[in-house]
């Protein structure tokens, strides 16, 4: 999966405040996430982030 920063992804999970899309801060060998409602910044290694998308 082609992953660039500025991506807006929707995960399986719902964050803790309410929300399911993130929008993408960097990449590279960990990619860093951002949650679109509260603005929290979440770091996953890439293999992981995978599992985590839903779009």
């Amino acid at each position: 999966m082609k992953i660039n920063i500025g991506d807006t992804i929707t995960t399986k999970k719902v964050h803790p405040c309410g929300s399911n899309v993130w929008t993408i801060v960097r990449t590279g060998a960990d990619v860093k996430i951002k949650c679109t409602k509260c603005e929290r910044v979440i770091m996953f290694p890439l293999d992981k982030l995978d599992k985590i998308i839903k779009k």
